[in-house]
């Protein structure tokens, strides 16, 4: 999950266009789910000496949008794991990565196998509508009713995802055990049009399976927005995960104090955690200084 900044640094006679870019849950975000007032008002005050900030995060643009509000806007953030790119003042997908439809179906298929129900993701016409067959598990019927009590973001029950899923499918994810998850997670590995992110909730405790295109990812985000907004470097904020082929992608690599060890150990450097404020301290500390 995560979030960008963007700032001109001096090098050498240039400026340096340097993109900083963070997670949102368990590194932006508190342990509530909430950008705190102080992480919002600090940020604002770089937007407003010159930063451009935004985020990418496995979210949809339902909740990350709402989540995000009370910071100033300007950049395109991520959105699903790197599937979209979105304009958060125009209000409008950039760029989508759609998965083909035998994919989706053979996808959906593994599900069915296993006996696991899952969510498919859909974007026609601007707007991501969230498909299933039932809610069998308490988890799943949690995550559907609050994400579209706080959220407003639309679930639709259908008869088959097979017969729903098209050209326009962009996203299939279920949530639930990680014994339950990790077989369907193998099968879709070997898949070469389809990739996934496997990884455990910052809230719940359950396991996130969530599977893209292969040309969606974190990574391939922050590539978009390198090439097409010019920037030099990037500098990347995350904890979990599903964080790390951003890191991988990144110039400079920050892991919140609460991150996983994984993260940590591939981290050029370590800040507070997100319940302190970890990503606007560091940015208060080193915004317009060399930290290369």
């Amino acid at each position: 999950m995560i979030t960008v900044l963007i700032f001109y640094l001096s090098g050498r006679g240039r400026h340096i266009r340097r993109l900083y870019i963070s997670d949102l849950d368990g590194t932006l975000l508190d342990s509530n789910g909430r950008v705190s007032d102080f992480t919002a008002e600090s940020i604002n005050i770089l937007i407003g000496k010159g930063m451009d900030f935004s985020f990418a995060t496995a979210r949809s643009v339902y909740s990350a949008m709402k989540i995000t509000e009370k910071i100033s806007l300007k950049i395109p953030c991520i959105l699903m794991n790197g599937v979209s790119v979105y304009d958060p003042v125009k209000k409008v997908y950039i760029k989508n990565e759609y998965i083909p439809q035998e994919t989706a179906r053979r996808i959906i298929d593994i599900f069915g196998k296993n006996g696991v129900r899952c969510f498919l993701y859909k974007i026609h016409d601007d707007i991501l509508t969230a498909y299933f067959t039932e809610l069998d598990s308490r988890v799943m019927t949690d995550f559907a009713e609050s994400r579209n009590k706080e959220y407003k973001k639309p679930f639709v029950r259908c008869e088959s995802l097979r017969e729903v899923a098209d050209g326009e499918t962009v996203y299939i994810n279920s949530t639930g055990g990680y014994e339950k998850l990790l077989p369907i997670k193998r099968a879709v590995e070997l898949i070469e049009e389809a990739d996934c992110a496997f990884y455990e909730d910052t809230y719940t405790g359950e396991w996130f399976l969530e599977i893209f295109s292969h040309n969606a990812s974190k990574a391939n985000g922050i590539k978009f927005l390198r090439m097409n907004y010019g920037f030099d470097e990037v500098v990347c904020f995350g904890d979990n995960l599903n964080d790390l082929p951003m890191f991988a992608e990144s110039d400079i690599k920050i892991a919140v104090g609460n991150a996983k060890s994984e993260l940590l150990r591939t981290a050029d450097f370590i800040t507070l955690s997100n319940n302190e404020n970890g990503v606007a301290e560091w940015l208060n500390k080193n915004y317009n200084s060399k930290i290369n």
